[in-house]
């Protein structure tokens, strides 16, 4: 018997252990919501949507219609097929192994470039710190190109090594740092809610003699809303981290759903009420201009109304948002190259497991390879927002399929669909499905739409050709692995058809 068919016909257990409780899962879906998301997003938006103005939280509510829908699919889905990997299980069960490979090695591509996107904007929220701390050696050389690689590397290749040693110690160091970014963000919602735009006008004025722009708000396009709302959909990305883990959770059949649940509807909360607290005590009309010439943060535009002090514990706060993303994210990205490596559509190696920590270590690696060319095309590109428009295209592929496999699961393999716990009733599938796949097909075509309509200085800074050429190349690894499989005489039906082994 060849070493594929050994690999892939025969099926060996994984070696993967059920370690992962509730606390974690929820643990990994938060933390790879929360980070630079929250951080950033809503306020450089002013940027990238010009005139969506006074309109943030609108669009943030109509961003999380479809991310509603796809973790209503995924909870569905995920009750049915727990095992690691989840997207790319649940839709090569439910459609084909070519769309479930096309799935989850979008999302795989997505979320690994984010990882390097999330290291890489780490560093200039230290700088911050070192400057509120007036270290001003130290914040020049945190501004520097080689340093800020440098340690953005370093960040992403200690939970490159957590995620390796094993979920103890994952679980150990991602469940006190939720709380603890929780706790951070929480002076943010206070803060902003405690100071208004007079108090933001009279601080201006004092420290920098400038006044707040004064300009008429602009009437809520349709069109506006929807552009703004197809990137603040990013912000809802992770909740989908829970699903990869299927493997390893403890009760998955109950806890999986349980905790996209909770994941997306804390973070979800949170959201709103940080964002309307910071547009609460900073002008929106001075976000907008500030956007059009530096990058902007949450800690650095409540940094002119709070003490250094507090302003240290706020970027501190986005800090550990941010550091959090790394260790759920690359959890995430692993098991989905582990999972196509079992089914034998991958190169053999990425499945192996490690005989004492019972993790994918060389998955883990190789994402973390991939991670670490997200930093370096975000040093080179000099704009983050690349990464960001890759992963939402990603993610927006990868959603839509979630959705169409909830449709067509019962069709398409009776016997998973049968141990479906979350939307049980055809009518609620259908609906939820439904209107996920037209909602998120729409999504799909505006941020499509806006990228090849933009100028850039190159076609490789439009991310839908980014994507497009990498899924090309995706494509080429999976026929050559799935002829490869046809050929060895492993049983390619009955493979796409179950579960893999426990």
């Amino acid at each position: 018997m060849s070493d594929r068919e050994a690999s892939a016909g025969s099926r060996p257990a994984a070696g993967l252990a059920r370690e992962l409780g509730l606390m974690g899962l929820v643990a990994t879906g938060i933390c790879a919501m929360l980070g630079a998301a929250i951080n950033v997003m809503p306020f450089m938006i002013q940027r990238s949507v010009p005139g969506i103005g006074p309109w943030v939280l609108p669009a943030y509510l109509f961003a999380a219609v479809p991310a509603v829908l796809a973790a209503l699919a995924y909870a569905s889905l995920g009750s049915a097929m727990p095992r690691a990997g989840g997207s790319y299980i649940y839709a090569s069960r439910a459609l084909s192994p070519y769309w479930g490979f096309v799935a989850s090695f979008s999302q795989w591509f997505g979320l690994s470039i984010a990882i390097g996107v999330v290291s890489y904007i780490l560093i200039p929220f230290l700088r911050d710190i070192a400057g509120a701390l007036e270290w001003v050696a130290l914040a020049g050389a945190l501004d520097t190109g080689a340093v800020r690689v440098g340690l953005a590397l370093a960040f992403l290749w200690t939970f490159v090594l957590v995620n390796v040693r094993g979920l103890e110690l994952y679980e150990r160091t991602l469940v006190p740092m939720m709380f603890l970014m929780f706790a951070l963000g929480a002076v943010v919602i206070v803060a902003g809610f405690a100071f208004d735009h007079g108090d933001f006008t009279a601080a201006l004025s004092a420290s920098e003699g400038r006044s707040v722009p004064e300009v008429a708000a602009p009437a809520l396009e349709p069109r506006t809303l929807l552009a703004a709302s197809v990137l603040l959909f990013a912000t809802f990305i992770g909740f989908d981290s829970i699903a990869q883990a299927g493997g390893e959770a403890k009760n998955p059949g109950r806890n999986l759903p349980l905790a996209i649940g909770l994941a997306i509807t804390i973070v979800g909360g949170f959201y709103f009420l940080f964002t309307a607290a910071v547009y609460h005590a900073v002008p929106w009309s001075f976000i907008a201009a500030e956007a059009q010439v530096r990058d902007l943060t949450a800690p650095g535009l409540l940094g002119y109304l709070l003490p250094a002090g507090w302003t240290v514990v706020i970027v501190g706060g986005a800090a550990v948002a941010l550091i959090n993303d790394l260790p759920a994210m690359l959890l995430a990205v692993s098991r989905m190259m582990f999972a196509w490596a079992e089914d034998g559509i991958f190169p053999k190696r990425a499945a192996a497991v490690h005989p004492r920590r019972r993790t994918p270590h060389i998955a883990i690696i190789a994402s973390g390879v991939m991670a670490s060319v997200g930093i370096t095309g975000s040093h080179l590109a000099g704009d983050f927002f690349l990464g960001i428009d890759i992963l939402v295209i990603s993610m927006l592929v990868n959603f839509g399929l979630m959705c169409l496999a909830l449709l067509t699961l019962p069709r398409r393999n009776p016997d998973l669909a049968a141990r479906v716990s979350v939307l049980t009733g055809s009518t609620a599938r259908t609906l939820v499905g439904g209107a996920g796949v037209v909602v998120l097909g729409t999504f799909l075509v505006v941020q499509v739409t806006r990228d090849l309509t933009s100028e850039v200085a190159a076609w490789y800074f439009h991310p839908t050709w980014v994507w497009l050429l990498v899924m090309a190349v995706a494509s080429g690894v999976y026929w050559r692995e799935m002829a490869a499989l046809r050929t060895s005489g492993a049983d390619v039906e009955r493979i796409f058809r179950e579960l893999p082994p426990e």
